[in-house]
């Protein structure tokens, strides 16, 4: 009974730490792939934005050509 008692108290000494820096690292992994999540968020903003303002100007484009398009045929 006394090595049983024994042996509990080692596992216990010995075994907290270890699950805490199990823990501890199951933590740090999941706040380091919320942070990806974040980022991945904020480059998928960022490709969303391009994309309108390049939507934006070959608009502009397009009708400033439509606009030069009559002159064109003017000069013909």
């Amino acid at each position: 009974m006394d090595d049983l008692i024994g042996l509990i108290a080692v596992v216990m000494v010995f075994g907290i730490p270890m699950v805490a820096i199990l823990g501890g690292n199951s933590i740090k992994k999941t706040k380091l792939k919320a942070e990806m999540v974040k980022d991945q968020l904020k480059l998928e903003q960022l490709k969303h934005e391009n994309y309108l303002i390049e939507t934006e100007k070959m608009r502009l484009e397009l009708e400033k050509m439509k606009l030069e398009s009559p002159k064109d045929s003017l000069k013909l």
